[in-house]
């Protein structure tokens, strides 16, 4: 069974940096395409970036040039580098295959706040 485990969400000031990072295990890792998203309480889910086994990506207009993402196929893992972080960015941060996804996980927490 597959499961997933994102880390490294956090408090930060306005136009900080934060790296979450999305482990994988109990699958193939290359054979899926990879996403963030984030989530809001009240709101919808938001897809903010995904990356394809070859290292090709797709970010959302709204964190282009601010967030990057990335994976490391030797080690089953994602990433999302945010950076420039606002206000607007704070969301409970979840990792998943794309576009059909698995069960959520806990999803790691970023609150940016001064």
């Amino acid at each position: 069974q597959i499961q997933l485990a994102e880390s490294g969400g956090g408090v930060v000031q306005p136009g900080g940096s934060l790296r979450l990072s999305c482990e994988f295990s109990g699958g193939s890792f290359v054979s899926y395409v990879m996403a963030w998203s984030r989530q809001v309480p009240g709101k919808q889910r938001e897809l903010v970036a995904r990356v394809y086994a070859t290292g090709s990506t797709v970010v959302a207009d709204s964190v282009k040039g601010r967030f990057a993402i990335s994976r490391d196929n030797a080690k089953e893992t994602v990433y999302l580098q945010m950076n420039s972080l606002k206000h607007e960015d704070t969301a409970v941060y979840y990792c998943n295959t794309w576009p059909l996804t698995l069960n959520w996980g806990q999803g790691t927490q970023v609150t940016v706040s001064s």
